[in-house]
């Protein structure tokens, strides 16, 4: 696994990210193998076992509910391992369906990846069921993880959006900014969306001069995250203050300032690259 180095020198290990799971892709054709471990995901939830706080169910057993499509996604410990999209129906005694912000609480860092990915595969089952170009019922790949029309061969894949995110430091502040959607009095680090054309280099600073106006310098890449609400992957950097004012968009920002190391606003949750970035900035002055 490729992980970043943060300022003690310690690894980055992101939150709702796969760790041991063998990534692969098996055939939807069939019935999975006794020994199978199957994910059910509804809605963007996912079953728990409340006994065991597991994601994972042996397949046949009787708390899984009946289920139409099996997509396998990978290899736990060498067992195949399927998600499956569950019908709008109540779970069975002793299982609950979780979504992933309350996961994080339950269960162990593997198993939130995995979760991770079965809820955003799921949702690119769900949106891809008609080809996007002639409007055909699109159908499962045989070799890989793709939606293919079976009339005009166009093929889908599962979206993913990257997106850049930065923590700009000069001395013992740090830049932080407030969007009109976040909770009353919680800031972040800056963040946006990679466009079509540019690289993550200069959608950092393209960001940075849309969103607060100042210019930055010593752009360095500090670690990713997947993000699963709903499909991005996170791309993490810091920047040093290179000059400039202050200036928000007054759309995407409605508050920013610089903020000393010991005198934080509200922070976002310990499970988002944003604030393990801040965290760090933090631990740098201790």
């Amino acid at each position: 696994m490729i992980v970043s180095l943060r300022s003690d020198g310690s690894s980055f290990q992101p939150h709702y990210a796969v760790r041991s799971l063998h990534l692969g892709y098996l055939s939807p054709a069939g019935i999975p193998e006794a020994g199978s471990l199957l994910v059910i995901v509804q809605g963007g939830q996912v079953l728990v076992d409340e006994q065991v706080n597991s994601i994972f169910f042996p397949f046949g057993s009787p708390a899984i509910p009946a289920v139409d499509q099996m997509v396998g996604i990978g290899w736990v410990n060498d067992q195949p391992c399927y998600v499956a999209p569950a019908p709008e129906i109540s779970a069975r005694p002793g299982t609950r369906f979780v979504d992933l912000r309350e996961l994080f609480n339950l269960v162990d860092e593997e198993s939130l990846g995995i979760a991770g990915r079965a809820v955003q595969i799921t949702a690119f089952l769900a949106t891809r069921r008609f080809c996007g170009r002639c409007g055909a019922p699109a159908a499962l790949a045989d070799q890989e993880l793709a939606m293919v029309c079976p009339v005009c061969g166009q093929t889908e894949y599962p979206r993913l959006s990257p997106a850049i995110i930065v923590l700009i430091r000069d001395n013992d502040r740090c830049l932080l900014a407030r969007s009109p959607r976040f909770p009353e009095g919680m800031y972040s680090v800056i963040a946006g969306f990679v466009e079509p054309g540019e690289t993550i280099e200069h959608a950092v600073h393209r960001e940075v001069q849309e969103e607060v106006g100042v210019s930055i310098r010593s752009v360095q890449y500090w670690g990713s995250q997947p993000w699963p609400f709903p499909n991005s992957l996170m791309i993490g950097f810091t920047a040093e203050y290179a000059g400039g004012q202050i200036a928000i968009d007054n759309r995407e920002i409605e508050a920013a300032g610089w903020f000393h190391r010991d005198d934080l606003p509200q922070l976002p949750g310990p499970m988002s690259i944003a604030y393990a970035l801040i965290n760090d900035f933090l631990e740098e002055g201790r």
